[in-house]
């Protein structure tokens, strides 16, 4: 920068801000600071510091550089994020998400060359070409820092503290977009190994089942333990590079029928259930332990696997299902439920069984998670994940869930989900046809 483009930055901060005072700067986009000289406002990086990280990030993808080399390289910044402050973070963030794009020039041409091959015999290597020239070397980039022993752990945690950002600034939403792609394929299930997750599991994974438990939050030492006794299991994925952490894991009762309630599910007193006697398996809990693998679905090949396992260990089941909540009962009730009705259920755990405010509630519940769709799927987030894995909607269970976080979610329902392993292909072929599988009892309760 020569003296007069130093002068005119200076002048023109001072009629921006006035003599004497600091007014907030503007925002100002990654190619703007790189070419700047001096930081502004809030911003964490300076010009040159940013510069800097940039010149590491392209060292990492240097194409004249072996795999290894790229992830030592990218083991560097590795070390210096784990020391950086958030706001330096995100400085990395903004350069990884916007200065790694395809080449414009590339996609353009190879964009023509698709369409003049469409119809000829070389559409086929045309749009093979075409896709290439739009992979970012972002993706590269991600790439090489998986190659380092600690870039698997490093980029999920990077998304998942990524994530509460990324509706106040879009312009890390490309970054976001390639982490789940790439992700949905590192985290493929033939990639995931199935583990029973029992008491006498290393204390350090019994504590992370603790921490990550997201349905019915474990009180105690004696919950948990209750909940890998002799008649439950819990199973985990776990990936390869992630030892010893559950990505996500899935609790089940082994008893003698479908649960009405989980308060004997988590009794700590409860007598363990006759294991030669068992005829059904209850999942009663599915936590996912990773914010930054959203939107990378693995629960229902989970599902799948552990009824694979407990057929295998105990030929007598005949009958697998959920003792599931439904968490968006209520605020969705809030919104359309007369507000005479919505008082009545203030109090419903005292209502009688043929008092016209319960029989309305179950009436009301059962057209939410029968009827209620958006984009032809479930408007519950649980019951989409069941029904999208082919279970159907089975049975309400009145103050199922009498905790607090039950009634706030629900007023206390519960529902089954029944997967019937002979009708999930038509379970699913009825959900895509826009029509929820329910049972008679939740037939019965519809008008």
């Amino acid at each position: 920068m020569n003296t007069r483009e130093w002068l005119t930055e200076r002048v023109s901060r001072l009629r921006a801000g006035g003599v004497g005072k600091s007014a907030p700067a503007a925002v100002r986009s990654t190619n703007e600071r790189l070419k700047a000289r001096l930081r502004q406002g809030e911003e964490a990086l300076s010009p040159r510091a940013l510069r800097h990280k940039l010149d590491e990030l392209k060292g990492i993808v240097d194409p004249l550089v072996s795999e290894v080399e790229g992830g030592r390289r990218a083991g560097v910044l590795i070390d210096w994020s784990a020391s950086a402050s958030a706001a330096h973070r995100r400085d990395l963030w903004l350069l990884m998400s916007e200065r790694f794009l395809a080449d414009p020039q590339q996609v353009k041409a190879a964009q023509a060359k698709y369409a003049a091959a469409v119809g000829t015999p070389d559409e086929a290597a045309a749009e093979v070409l075409y896709r290439r020239a739009t992979v970012s070397p972002r993706r590269r980039l991600l790439q090489r820092f998986s190659a380092h022993p600690d870039g698997i752990a490093f980029l999920v945690n990077l998304r998942a503290e990524m994530q509460p950002h990324l509706k106040a600034d879009k312009r890390l939403f490309a970054l976001d977009v390639e982490m789940e792609y790439m992700f949905s394929t590192w985290f493929d299930v033939g990639f995931l190994e199935l583990q029973r997750i029992s008491w006498d599991s290393p204390a350090s994974l019994v504590e992370k089942l603790i921490r990550y438990e997201a349905v019915h939050d474990i009180r105690s030492w004696d919950d948990v333990k209750n909940r890998l006794d002799s008649d439950r299991r819990c199973y985990g994925f776990f990936h390869p590079r992630l030892p010893g952490e559950p990505l996500i894991f899935v609790e089940v009762a082994l008893i003698n029928e479908i649960a009405a309630s989980i308060t004997p599910l988590l009794d700590e007193a409860a007598a363990p259930a006759d294991l030669d006697r068992a005829t059904t398996a209850v999942f009663y809990s599915i936590s996912n332990t990773q914010a930054g693998l959203r939107g990378v679905s693995f629960g229902d090949s989970l599902i799948k696997r552990v009824v694979e396992r407990l057929r295998e260990e105990f030929p007598r089941l005949k009958t697998f299902a959920t003792l599931s909540p439904i968490p968006g009962l209520r605020a969705w009730l809030a919104r359309n439920a007369p507000a005479e009705l919505q008082q009545a259920w203030e109090a419903a755990t005292e209502l009688p069984e043929k008092s016209p405010a319960r029989i309305a509630l179950q009436q009301w519940a059962a057209r939410y998670l029968a009827q209620e769709l958006q984009d032809g799927k479930p408007l519950d987030a649980v019951a989409r994940f069941h029904l999208g894995n082919g279970a159907r909607v089975e049975r309400l269970n009145w103050a199922a869930d009498p905790s607090a976080k039950g009634f706030k979610l629900s007023y206390g329902l519960m529902v089954n989900y029944l997967y019937d392993l002979k009708k999930l292909d038509k379970n699913r072929a009825t959900l895509a046809q826009g029509k929820v599988p329910i049972a008679p009892a939740i037939k019965d309760l519809l008008p």
